[in-house]
């Protein structure tokens, strides 16, 4: 399993950082904290993407 951080997450999805936020805060796009750190794994990814192909 890889965890991405919001950045690299950002970077792959062609959108800005403050729009990860907006979609983890929001809970459109899951997340796990590990201490400080917020991280994205492919699985969430996966979720997220295929939630966005339902939707269409």
């Amino acid at each position: 399993m890889q965890a991405y951080t919001v950045e690299q997450v950002a970077e792959m999805l062609h959108v800005g950082r403050d729009k990860v936020y907006f979609l983890l805060r929001t809970r459109q796009l899951r997340s796990i904290k590990i201490g400080k750190l917020r991280r994205i794994t492919d699985q969430h990814l996966a979720e997220f993407i295929a939630a966005l192909e339902e939707a269409n």
